[in-house]
């Protein structure tokens, strides 16, 4: 079953870690990837550009309309996601728990709807 794993985290706390605090994490992500790729388990996952870089398009009465920025200011941004392939949703939380950013953040597990 296929389940996507959306990363949250506040991203000013990533921007302000010192570059070894941020290659730990770099290298805590890169051993799950290889991980999941080794297991048949990972069918796509990237980090996310700063939502400074997001535009937001809505349609309402036929006008569309393009905002810069995310569509909601929250506590915690969409940094990143995992597509992954895996037997059960034991087996996706199992995975989600092993996200580095699991420790700051939080990891939104969705199936991916059938059809």
């Amino acid at each position: 079953m296929k389940y996507l794993l959306l990363i949250y985290a506040d991203e000013h706390a990533f921007e302000a870690m010192s570059e070894d605090e941020r290659r730990h994490v770099y290298a805590a992500y890169d051993e799950l990837m290889k991980d999941l790729s080794a297991k048949g388990q990972s069918l796509a996952g990237d980090e996310l550009a700063p939502t400074s870089t997001a535009t937001t398009v809505q349609v309402r009465d036929g006008e569309r309309l393009v905002t810069d920025g995310p569509f909601a200011e929250t506590k915690e941004q969409l940094g990143g996601y995992f597509l992954i392939d895996v037997d059960d949703l034991d087996a996706a939380i199992d995975i989600a728990a092993r996200i580095p950013s699991v420790h700051a953040g939080s990891i939104e597990v969705r199936p991916v709807a059938d059809g």
